[in-house]
C-alpha cells in the first residue's frame, strides 16, 4: 500500500479523536445538540428586530405586540446564553476525559516501546508532546466540535429562511462571500511551511530550555552562562520570528477577507432597492432580508475563526498517533509456565543496531541459573547494551536471548520484569519520600522490610542522618541526595525486590571505595541463590565472579575466570594491569597526604 492511499484510509483527525473519548463521547453528542439549540435562540431576536421594524414601518401603535417582541428578544438572548453554557460545560468535561484518554495511551505505550525508541527522542520532546502539545488541544476540542457544528447549521437555517422570502436575495446575501474567501484562502500560501517552521522552531525551544535548565549546574561550574544563554536566546527569538513573519506575511489576506466578507449589504441593499422599485419585493421583506443576512454571515466567520484550530489540531493528532502507533517490543498477554524453575539465561547469536549502526556482532554467551557473571571491557563495547537486551529493555534484531528455555519475547512484560532486578549507571529517583523509593522494588513491603533492606546495602545510617530521615523527599530525580547515596538506594529497591536476577550496571561507579565494599559485601549476601550479573568499571571487584565475559566492539573477546584471562595474557589481563596500577598510585597518594 502506498503512502498516498494510507494517508486516505487513515480517519480525519477529528474522527480520531472522537474514537478515543471513550467516555466523553456521549457528551459530545449533547454538546452538540445543547449548541444547535442555541445558535437557534441566538436567530429569535434577529427574526423579533425584523418584525418590530416592520410594525414601524406599517405605523402599528400597539404597545403590547411590541412588549411581546422585546420579551421574546430577550428570552431568546437569556436561552442562546444559558444553552451556550451548558454546551460549553459539557464540551470542557468530555474534552478533559478524552485528552485524560489519550494521555494515558501515550504514557502505557512508553512502557512497551523499546528502550532506544524513547531515548532517541530529547526528553524535552516526550514533555512537550505528552504535555504541553495534548493540552493544547483542549480549547480547540471544546469549541470546535459544538460550535463549529451549531454554526454552519445556524447559517444554513437562516440562507433557508431568506431564500423562502425571496430566493434571488439569497443568493445576493452570498456574493459577499465568494470574494472575501480569495483573500482569506491567500492566507494560506505557504501554509505547509510556514507551520512548519513554527512547529519545529517550538519543539527545538522546548528542547534547548529543558537541557538549560537541567545543566545549568555545569553551565554555572563552567562558566558557560553567556554561550549557553545564548544558544536559548537564539532558540527564543527563531521562535517568535517565526510566529511574527507568519503573521506579518498574512496581514494584507486578513485585512480584507474579515472586512469584505461580513460586507452582505454591498449586494444586499443596491439589488433589494431595485427589487423593491420593480414590485418585486415589499419592503418589509427587504427589511426582513436585511436583517436575516446580516446574521446569516456571523456564524461563516465564527466558523472560519476555527482554521488555525484545525490545523493544530492535525499536526498534534498526527505526533500522537506517531507514538501509539510506533512498534512495540514483543510480548505476549499471557506465556507458559517455567516448570523447570530453571532461570539459565543464553544469549544465542544476538545482533542489535542503535538506529543503522549494528553495536552487537553475534554475541553468544551461557549464564548460568545462580551464577555471578561479569562484563569487562573498554567503553563504548557494548556491556550496557547486552545487559539491557537481558533485561527486556529492548528486542534484538537477530538471535534470541532465553531464560529458563523461554525466548524472553514468549514471556509476558509484567511477569519478566518480576524475574529481573536491574540498577543501571543512570540512577534515577522519583520525588518521593527515600521511603517510598525502595519500596518500589516491592509495594507490598512493611516499613520494617524497607529499612530491613536499607541496612542491609549499608544505607541505614547515612538516611537517619537525613533531615526527615526515611520520610525525607529524595527530589526530581533524586536531586536532593549525592550520587553515590542515590546510587545505593536504587541497589537497596532492586534488592528489596527480590528477583531470581539481578543486573548491576555499573551501579557503584559513584560511591567511595569504603561504601563499595560496604555494598559488595551487602550483595554477595543477598544475592545467595540468584543470578547476578556484573557490570563494573573497578575490575578488582570482579575477581571472584565465576565467569567473566570480555567485550570488545560488540563481540565477545574473552571468557573466562579471573585466574585463567590473567593467564591468558590477553585483554583482560592489560585492563587489569591497569587498573590496579591506577589503584596503587591513588592509595601511594592518599598515604603521602
Amino acid at each position: 500500500m502506498s503512502e498516498k492511499e494510507k494517508k486516505t484510509q487513515e480517519p480525519s483527525p477529528m474522527a480520531w479523536i472522537l474514537a478515543h473519548a471513550g467516555e466523553g463521547k456521549g457528551a459530545y453528542i449533547a454538546s452538540v445538540l445543547f449548541a444547535v439549540m442555541g445558535v437557534l435562540c441566538q436567530i429569535i431576536p434577529y427574526v423579533c428586530a425584523s418584525r418590530i421594524i416592520v410594525k414601524l414601518m406599517e405605523g402599528s401603535r400597539d404597545m403590547g405586540e411590541y412588549l411581546s417582541l422585546f420579551f421574546r428578544m430577550a428570552a431568546g438572548w437569556v436561552l442562546r446564553v444559558f444553552l451556550h453554557s451548558v454546551s460549553t460545560t459539557l464540551s470542557h468535561r468530555a474534552t478533559f476525559k478524552a485528552l485524560a484518554n489519550i494521555r494515558r495511551l501515550c504514557m502505557d505505550k512508553l512502557v512497551r516501546l523499546p528502550l532506544g525508541a524513547v531515548q532517541e527522542r530529547p526528553s524535552g520532546t516526550w514533555k512537550n508532546i505528552i504535555m504541553e502539545r495534548i493540552d493544547s488541544l483542549e480549547t480547540t476540542l471544546a469549541h470546535i466540535i459544538p460550535e463549529f457544528t451549531s454554526n454552519l447549521l445556524g447559517s444554513l437555517v437562516l440562507f433557508v429562511m431568506v431564500w423562502m422570502i425571496d430566493w434571488r436575495m439569497a443568493l445576493f446575501s452570498l456574493l459577499s462571500l465568494p470574494l472575501g474567501f480569495l483573500f482569506f484562502m491567500g492566507m494560506f500560501i505557504g501554509y505547509e511551511e510556514n507551520y512548519k517552521k513554527t512547529v519545529e522552531a517550538t519543539s527545538d525551544l522546548n528542547n534547548v530550555s529543558v537541557e538549560y535548565i537541567y545543566g545549568i549546574e555545569v553551565i554555572k561550574v563552567f562558566g558557560r552562562l553567556k554561550g549557553a544563554y545564548e544558544r536559548f536566546a537564539k532558540a527564543a527569538r527563531v521562535n517568535a520570528e517565526s510566529y511574527i513573519g507568519w503573521m506579518r506575511s498574512s496581514n494584507f489576506y486578513f485585512c480584507f477577507a474579515y472586512n469584505i466578507m461580513p460586507a452582505t449589504m454591498l449586494a444586499v441593499l443596491p439589488a433589494g432597492c431595485f427589487f423593491v422599485m420593480k414590485g418585486s419585493l415589499t419592503p418589509a421583506e427587504l427589511v426582513n432580508i436585511i436583517i436575516l443576512s446580516v446574521a446569516m454571515i456571523i456564524p461563516i466567520t465564527t466558523c472560519l475563526t476555527y482554521t488555525d484550530d484545525m490545523a493544530v489540531l492535525g499536526t498534534v493528532t498526527s505526533q500522537i498517533r506517531e507514538i501509539l502507533e510506533a512498534k512495540e517490543m514483543e510480548r505476549p498477554a499471557k506465556g507458559e509456565d517455567n516448570a523447570s524453575g530453571d532461570m539459565t539465561i543464553k544469549l544465542e547469536d544476538v545482533h542489535f543496531s542503535y538506529k543503522d549502526t549494528e553495536v552487537l556482532h553475534g554475541i553468544n554467551m551461557t549464564i548460568k541459573d545462580g551464577s555471578f557473571v561479569a562484563l569487562a571491557g573498554p567503553s563504548g563495547s557494548g556491556k550496557s547494551t547486552i545487559a539491557r537486551l537481558i533485561a527486556s529493555l529492548w528486542d534484538v534484531d537477530e538471535g534470541k536471548v532465553t531464560i529458563g528455555g523461554r525466548d524472553i519475547r514468549a514471556i509476558p512484560q509484567e511477569e519478566y520484569a518480576d524475574m529481573i532486578a536491574y540498577v543501571s549507571q543512570d540512577n534515577y529517583l522519583f520525588n518521593e519520600t527515600v521511603r517510598e523509593n525502595i519500596r518500589l522494588g516491592d509495594p507490598g513491603a512493611s516499613d520494617e522490610e524497607v529499612i530491613n533492606a536499607a541496612k542491609a546495602c549499608g544505607c541505614h545510617d547515612f538516611i537517619t542522618e537525613l533531615e526527615n530521615g526515611y520520610d525525607t523527599v529524595c527530589g526530581s530525580g533524586g536531586g536532593h541526595l549525592s550520587g553515590g547515596e542515590k546510587q545505593r538506594i536504587c541497589i537497596a529497591r532492586a534488592m528489596l525486590k527480590n528477583a531470581p536476577v539481578v543486573i548491576l550496571d555499573e551501579a557503584t561507579a559513584y560511591t567511595d571505595p569504603e561504601s563499595e565494599a560496604e555494598i559488595q559485601k551487602a550483595v554477595a549476601t543477598l544475592i545467595k541463590g540468584k543470578t547476578l550479573i556484573v557490570i563494573a568499571h573497578r575490575l578488582s571487584t570482579i575477581k571472584n565472579a565465576d565467569t567473566i565475559f570480555v567485550v570488545k566492539d560488540g563481540m565477545i573477546e574473552e571468557e573466562g575466570t579471573h585466574e585463567s584471562l590473567m593467564a591468558k595474557g590477553g585483554l583482560y589481563k592489560t585492563m587489569y594491569d591497569a587498573h590496579m596500577a591506577v589503584k596503587d598510585s591513588d592509595t601511594e597518594r592518599r598515604i603521602a597526604e
